[in-house]
């Protein structure tokens, strides 16, 4: 059954779609600053056939929010995430240009230190720079700057932190992490000073040779100290509570049966497969 003219549709009550902005930290090139990296994919259907957008899908019946985010994540890309947290919904009418009305529950997502040149190419699936990113479909290049705003605004947790830098580093790995999330120089004296100074950090008592410096003291982060996080942003899930989602989704897929995106919510899901 079709699903009317531009008018009808528009009264049509809204569809639920999920859409994921995974981020990762791509290696430094060539000496210069170290970026993040999203994968995005190639639009198969109208409207924006052909253009580039986020990953997504439809909420399904008997799945949570979180496990339809981390269905999205595994469709788009084999990196196992260690942190997924809602981010916002978006509901504008006109956002589906002319389709069905849709609201889109986005997550956004860290899969940690990626070589993005070293990945297999997956499906209509590619990776770009956050500051080199195609012009997107529907009003999904806001959606990537709420997600960068938001992880801009959760380097003071060390979950989170610890996704792109690893238990334990070096002053200089923190901060190439904090100049890529960032996305601007910061004067290295300054960072080093202002971070041993906040009292989140402890030394672990070894050190690490990084290039042709010499070895460099290896910190971590204090396991009593609690975000500075006042309660007023969602607190995501890390990969222990990810692993149990993975293991839920793994079971039903053994049990059979996984359908696919109805065509009245298409315009502004994005399957990866052509």
């Amino acid at each position: 059954m079709g699903i009317g003219n531009v008018s009808e549709r528009r009264d049509e009550a809204p569809q639920v779609g999920v859409t994921s902005v995974i981020l990762a930290l791509g290696p430094a090139d060539g000496g210069a600053r170290r970026r993040l990296w999203l994968p995005l994919v190639r639009r198969v259907r109208e409207p924006f056939l052909g253009a580039w957008a986020l990953p997504g899908g439809p909420l399904r019946a008997g799945r949570s929010l979180e496990r339809s985010a981390y269905e999205t994540l595994a469709s788009t890309t084999d990196l196992h995430p260690g942190y997924l947290e809602q981010l916002y919904t978006f509901g504008d009418p006109e956002r589906s240009h002319g389709g069905v009305p849709m609201v889109s529950i986005c997550y956004w997502a860290l899969v940690g230190q990626v070589d993005v040149a070293s990945l297999e190419p997956k499906h209509n699936v590619a990776w770009f720079a956050e500051d080199a990113l195609p012009e997107l479909a529907f009003d999904h290049r806001r959606i990537v700057d709420y997600a960068i705003w938001r992880l801009r605004h959760r380097l003071d947790m060390p979950k989170v932190v610890r996704e792109l830098v690893g238990g334990t580093f070096t002053l200089r790995e923190l901060h190439a992490v904090s100049e890529a999330v960032e996305g601007h120089p910061i004067d290295l004296a300054n960072f080093r000073r202002r971070t041993l100074a906040s009292g989140m950090l402890e030394e672990t008592g070894e050190h690490r040779r990084v290039g042709r410096q010499r070895p460099a003291a290896l910190y971590r982060f204090r396991a009593d100290v609690a975000p500075a996080d006042d309660g007023a942003l969602p607190q995501g899930f890390d990969a222990g509570d990810l692993s149990r989602i993975a293991a839920h989704a793994a079971d039903e897929r053994t049990a059979g049966g996984h359908d696919g995106h109805p065509d009245a919510i298409a315009a502004l899901t994005t399957d990866v497969r052509p």
